[in-house]
């Protein structure tokens, strides 16, 4: 036993600790990686096809009811996850959007371009999503932050940063001069590591084919291996030596990139996103963590990082079938005969409403007969510098703008679009009034606070299984898009392609536990906020919540299931959507018309 004398002098300097720590004081805040494994579908990950990330789920938390944003796009989500705010608020309202000036040549600009991002950061007053990203957060209370992977949703988590200097980010353009600058300090690190300090291209993974030839058959394996690299070998063991909490988001681009260009089911609709290279896909973004929790243990750090995996949406394979447009019954050159062109929806409002079409990825030139747009976006009315319409297609789902916001045009565009048997919903900007058929924007969180335009009208479009033990994973869904039928895309409002991947496993995390709630990307961006003990302020007020029953001593709150109809069109059409609510944040399951909808049954909806 201690002397009396040195018992006291052991309390002494207990008690005058405790008064040199502030009261309330914090500790220290875990460490956190969050991993993205973009166009991961829930059902795909399997012990046999992605053990890593079936481990995180089994051992951690299983988030067994994940909802992607709709339109369940790679942008869009992105800004959920790095602001924990909905569409109606950060403005990233697809991939492609209308900017209302022109961006790299377009108003139609495709946003997954660090530099396109910048452009627009600049036109919307520095921060066009208007929400503070978690890692300019996050550095502004001392962590070390870094973001890795796929060029676009990488840079969302800080991307008014442009420097290199606070934040890393490491993305597809990485020393070029469209790329962030890599500071020296990384620079130095990088090379004595033995690591090129430009990223590699996808390689053999790029080419995506066309009408007559086949698109990859091999996984993004070059380039995700660089960022992997990039991630365990320099990153990860430079946090570790500045010896303070860090946040790094690895943006994986498989699934998603090797499912869009796959060559397995050119023109078929199986095995479609089912083949064997999809499948080689998985387990690339699965070996992909692997690697990073191996780096994790051989660093010490396994024990104080919490690791948040949540994909960006599901997917489903492409059709370009329809019996009903104009634009499938014309020749191209580059189309499949009798099948749907890119730009069909653009095609089809332009003979119905009567209104020249131009391209405004092609100098604003008009689309000539038995021609598409470019990359499927239109301008209709007769001065394309002034247009009626604007249509910027996606894949799943298109936006329609109109500009000068003319409630009688709205009408006629939807009366057209409900002609179509490969629309399945349509929600309408509520400044054009209520239009039958349709449920309006904020129903879906689409109509907040965003200072980009709001589309005038968002479509979904019809989704269907090909025949299989699980429809979600054997969706069909037509795609306005460049890529051809048999291929991958996402977009719209089915379950399938919101129904993404979630799991969480770390220190802040319950063990072996089934979280049985919905939560949504928006969600990922307010628990990562409370992880981190962060201080943000929001702008809008469409947010999503902090996952509070997954962490120990969080409680399990009830859950509301509602199913809205709206008032149905002359020929009977009904936009229905089904929502789950926790407390005041809403879910949304899938949308669109009862019969053209996978996940959408025919209940009886209440009239709204």
């Amino acid at each position: 036993m201690w002397p009396k004398t040195k018992t006291v002098l052991a309390w002494t300097c207990v008690l005058v600790l405790l008064q040199m720590t502030p009261a309330g004081a914090e500790q220290r805040p875990h460490n956190l990686i969050l991993f993205v494994p973009d166009g991961l579908r829930a059902l795909s990950v399997t012990p046999e096809t992605a053990p890593t990330m079936a481990a995180v789920r089994d051992q951690g938390v299983n988030l067994a009811n994940p909802h992607s944003l709709f339109p369940t796009f790679t942008m869009p989500n992105s800004s959920g996850m790095s602001t924990g705010h909905y569409l109606g608020d950060t403005g990233v309202f697809s991939n492609t959007i209308y900017t209302a000036y022109a961006v790299g040549g377009s108003v139609t600009p495709f946003i997954e371009n660090d530099a396109f991002l910048g452009d627009i950061d600049e036109h919307f007053a520095t921060n066009f999503v208007n929400e503070d990203a978690v890692l300019k957060a996050a550095r502004a209370r001392g962590f070390s932050t870094a973001a890795i992977g796929k060029l676009g949703p990488t840079l969302m988590f800080d991307h008014a940063e442009r420097t290199g200097a606070q934040t890393i980010v490491i993305d597809d353009s990485t020393g070029t001069k469209n790329g962030i600058p890599i500071a020296k300090e990384v620079q130095d690190a990088l090379t004595a590591a033995g690591i090129p300090l430009a990223a590699p291209s996808r390689g053999d993974n790029g080419p995506a084919g066309n009408f007559q030839k086949p698109g990859t058959k091999v996984a993004n394996l070059i380039q995700q291996a660089y960022f992997a690299d990039v991630a365990a070998k320099v990153v990860l063991p430079m946090f570790k030596a500045r010896n303070k909490p860090f946040v790094l988001v690895f943006w994986s681009r498989d699934p998603d990139g090797t499912q869009h260009n796959q060559g397995d089911s050119l023109n078929s609709l199986t095995p479609g996103i089912n083949g064997p290279t999809s499948l080689a896909a998985v387990k690339n973004a699965d070996d992909n963590l692997k690697q990073l929790r191996q780096a994790l243990d051989d660093l010490g750090l396994a024990d104080s990082t919490d690791i948040v995996i949540a994909a960006d949406h599901g997917f489903s394979t492409i059709s370009k079938q329809s019996d009903t447009s104009e634009a499938a019954k014309a020749e191209y050159d580059d189309v499949v005969k009798g099948l749907l062109p890119p730009g069909f929806l653009a095609i089809d409002l332009a003979k119905a409403l009567q209104l020249p079409l131009s391209d405004p990825d092609d100098g604003n030139k008009a689309v000539a007969d038995k021609s598409h747009p470019k990359r499927g976006n239109g301008l209709l009315g007769n001065d394309p510098a002034k247009p009626d319409v604007v249509v910027a297609a996606n894949g799943g789902s298109d936006l329609v703008y109109l500009p000068r916001r003319d409630r009688a045009l709205a009408r006629k565009v939807v009366d057209a679009l409900l002609k179509q048997d490969y629309i399945s919903g349509v929600f309408v900007d509520q400044r054009l009034g209520r239009i039958p058929g349709t449920l309006p924007l904020g129903s879906i969180n689409m109509q907040g606070s965003a200072l980009t335009p709001i589309p005038s009208i968002v479509v979904s479009f019809r989704s269907f299984a090909s025949g299989c033990d699980q429809p979600l994973m054997c969706a069909v869904t037509v795609c306005d898009t460049t890529l051809q039928q048999g291929q991958g895309m996402h977009g719209a409002f089915s379950r399938a392609d919101t129904m993404n991947f979630m799991a969480a496993i770390g220190p802040s995390f319950k063990k072996g536990f089934v979280d049985q709630l919905p939560v949504s990307n928006a969600d990922v961006g307010m628990t990562l906020v409370h992880l981190l003990g962060l201080r943000v302020a929001n702008k809008g007020q469409l947010v999503g919540r902090v996952m509070e029953e997954a962490l120990p001593n969080g409680r399990t709150r009830p859950v509301v299931a509602h199913l809205v109809r709206s008032e149905p069109a002359a020929g009977g059409l009904a936009t229905t959507l089904k929502t789950l609510r926790v407390g005041l944040t809403s879910y949304f399951d899938v949308a669109g018309f009862p019969g053209r909808t996978i996940g959408l049954d025919e209940q009886k909806a209440a009239n709204r």
